[in-house]
């Protein structure tokens, strides 16, 4: 914009027609130096940015080595947030020499694409995995709901053990299906009730299976929530059985089949059942870590 400022302001220097003689070589000189000065200034200009340019070019191509050097990486998980973070750096860099810019977009975005491309094929694959599991987790379930008992007590607590171990060995299913879980655990409720199977029992092995769910070598907050809710509900019982034992002294003068006192005695043997299921299940959650 200024080169045609300059330009225009030269061509209007020239026609405005002579000056006085005595003015001439003054204004003239005056006007050179001027259009010098400009253009002192406008080489400095383009020598600078052509510098600038030739650095931004060497900034992009440190980072195509990046991309090149890890497109074919298997450690998802660490060079994912680097490819990323070198795309966004990409655009924070200014232009690069004209003949190279083409040429080494194209060499850049390349890199890029193969890596991102493997990457969503394998958590294609992996996705696939987990929905495969979940068709083989419905006919299970399926299996459970229809379950029938037979006069042979023992082998239908095996075949639902055999159950159970299939329904772990089968692995993990998409996020937004893990509502399946509940729904087996409901359901061996069913066929362990069928069974006439003590409720302690039961409840332990759900918890097993739980926990299948919930271990991860590499992340153990899963883990660690169960941990911290299992000691809530521990310490919830153990409050309201002091409650209620501290509600019998009210009754001290009252004969103890009193009807009052006996339902007190059954809601604190109920509540000590409970609390011994949840201290198992806290001795099974610290065997797993």
């Amino acid at each position: 914009k200024k080169i045609k400022t300059i330009e225009a302001l030269r061509e209007e220097f020239f026609n405005a027609g002579k000056v006085p003689q005595k003015d001439n070589e003054a204004t003239w000189t005056k006007f050179k130096e001027a259009v010098r000065s400009f253009n002192r200034k406008k080489n400095n200009f383009y020598k600078n940015l052509k510098k600038e340019q030739y650095l931004n070019l060497q900034k992009k191509t440190e980072l195509i080595k990046i991309a090149e050097d890890n497109k074919d990486s298997e450690d998802f998980d660490t060079v994912t947030p680097l490819m990323k973070k070198i795309q966004s750096d990409w655009k924070k860099i200014g232009h690069v020499p004209r003949r190279d810019s083409d040429k080494i977009w194209k060499q850049f975005k390349a890199a890029c694409n193969h890596y991102f491309d493997r990457l969503h094929a394998e958590r294609k694959a992996e996705n696939q995995e987990l929905f495969d599991a979940y068709e083989q987790k419905q006919k299970l379930l399926e299996d459970i709901k229809n379950f029938e008992t037979s006069k042979d007590k023992k082998a239908d607590l095996k075949l639902l053990n055999t159950k159970i171990e299939e329904w772990r060995s089968i692995g993990n299913v998409p996020s937004n299906k893990r509502f399946i879980e509940g729904k087996f655990n409901k359901a061996l409720d069913g066929a362990f009730n069928k069974l006439k199977i003590d409720k302690s029992k039961v409840e332990m092995i759900k918890f097993e299976n739980k926990l299948e769910n919930l271990s991860d070598k590499s992340d153990t907050r899963l883990l660690d929530n169960e941990q911290n809710f299992i000691r809530k509900k521990i310490g919830e019982l153990k409050s309201e059985i002091n409650q209620l034992e501290n509600n019998l002294q009210f009754f001290s003068n009252i004969e103890s089949d009193n009807p009052l006192v006996k339902d007190v005695h059954t809601n604190i043997d109920k509540h000590k059942s409970e609390l011994e299921i949840w201290k198992k299940k806290l001795k099974k959650l610290k065997d797993v870590y």
